[in-house]
């Protein structure tokens, strides 16, 4: 197996939600697992990307929203077992005693520092036991756990700084990674079947849910119709009635990539959309999906996890943009044309964290995506000489995640400044 579809599958994870209330979930439910009788209080830390993103969530199985009822139900019911789908299954009698707790103040959320850097420290108490799970760089990568303050699981701290300074993808460029998707074994990918399974299923999940909007309104747009002869309106259809379903806290999973269920639903469906449109064919798909989710990750990793700019639009929309190219046959000359259009359009685009403006961030995606591509194929584009576009594909790429981290750490301290204002609705 290629080392590049090695990277895709390792990326590739199901999420119900949005992935920081379930890894938020999963931290306390971790820390539950490892301490004797029920959770009396929590004690959580979070870093700012953490903790904006999860600030008004919504939560699958429970009406309310955010860090604190995030924490609670991994209290009281979330199974760590499941990864970041541990909220599944959450009953009504489950989702009272959260409430319950956080109404009686025995959850505690603070952040610990303005970074991109994944960090979540939980801390379980009870009568006569406490246990606390520290999680760094990834949504479920474990590096500590103690009990009554003895360390009973630590991760080996190169392991940790190997899985931190992960920069496999920048070894290789564009022509390199549309080499590889042009000519890998359409059946070593053919794994990438289940993103467009799952995220489809989200979708449908939204469209029939009384509690979403854009998903209705963007169905009228396209002609009351799933899929019609408009490319583009069943694109923005496809991809952002499943990213509010995925916001609002809907009962179905995404398919994530770069930790980020709505990355990875921008990073497949309008390609998908594309694909049930024009009658391209399966192979055309999972090669134009393969090389999606590859530009998404070279710019992720320059960006952080967590930052201030919308990976979503920026990283994962570049991606599906390229991948779009490649459905319509255009080669790197046209890719590198379409980067730049991306670069110098939506590059500054905030993330206030994971809510339902998602869905807005994802329609201008689309519409962005579709504007540079269309530009790019008639040799229309930004030139490399203007704005933070590079003299070659790469370093254009490198500039757009370099914009975020280190470049919007002001930023990110800003927004979470402007949450810390707002009445906060227990998260």
């Amino acid at each position: 197996m290629h080392v590049l579809t090695e990277l895709i599958k390792n990326d590739m994870r199901p999420a119900l939600g949005v992935t920081e209330p379930g890894a938020i979930a999963f931290a306390v439910a971790t820390a539950r697992s490892h301490m004797e009788g029920e959770v009396q209080k929590v004690f959580l830390r979070l870093n700012s990307g953490m903790f904006k993103n999860a600030f008004t969530c919504g939560i699958p199985g429970s009406s309310e929203v955010g860090n604190y009822h995030a924490a609670a139900l991994g209290a009281v019911a979330a199974d760590p077992a499941k990864g970041l789908e541990c909220l599944d299954g959450i009953s009504e009698e489950e989702a009272r005693k959260a409430f319950e707790m956080v109404e009686d103040g025995r959850i505690s959320v603070s952040m610990s520092e303005i970074t991109s850097r994944i960090f979540i420290e939980a801390k379980a108490v009870g009568e006569h036991s406490e246990a606390k799970v520290t999680i760094r760089d990834a949504h479920t990568n474990i590096v500590e756990i103690t009990e009554n303050d003895r360390v009973v699981f630590a991760k080996e701290q190169k392991a940790q700084e190997q899985e931190a300074d992960s920069h496999l993808i920048h070894q290789y460029t564009l022509a390199q990674l549309y080499e590889y998707v042009s000519t890998v074994p359409v059946e070593e990918i053919s794994f990438i079947k289940d993103a467009f399974k799952m995220n489809e299923e989200l979708l449908e999940e939204g469209i029939r849910s009384s509690k979403t909007t854009y998903a209705p309104y963007l169905l009228a747009a396209n002609g009351g119709k799933l899929v019609s002869e408009d490319e583009r309106k069943t694109a923005s259809l496809f991809c952002n009635a499943a990213i509010e379903a995925r916001v609002i806290g809907l009962s179905k999973p995404a398919m994530s990539i770069t930790g980020s269920g709505a990355h990875g639903i921008i990073a497949t469906m309008p390609l998908y959309a594309a694909y049930r449109v024009n009658g391209y064919t399966e192979e055309a798909l999972l090669r134009a999906t393969a090389l999606s989710y590859l530009i998404c990750m070279y710019i992720k990793e320059y960006s952080g996890k967590l930052s201030a700019f919308c990976g979503c639009a920026i990283a994962a929309g570049t991606g599906m943009a390229c991948g779009l190219v490649s459905l319509r046959g255009g080669n790197t000359e046209v890719m590198e044309k379409t980067i730049n259009n991306m670069a110098s359009s939506i590059t500054g685009m905030i993330c206030d964290g994971g809510n339902q403006g998602c869905a807005m961030k994802g329609v201008v995606a689309v519409d962005a995506a579709y504007a540079s591509v269309d530009m790019a194929m008639n040799g229309v584009y930004i030139y490399n000489v203007h704005g933070i576009n590079g003299k070659t594909p790469e370093e254009t790429m490198r500039n757009m995640g370099t914009i975020a981290s280190p470049g919007m750490v002001g930023t990110e301290k800003t927004i979470v400044e402007i949450l810390e204002t707002k009445k906060q609705i227990k998260g």
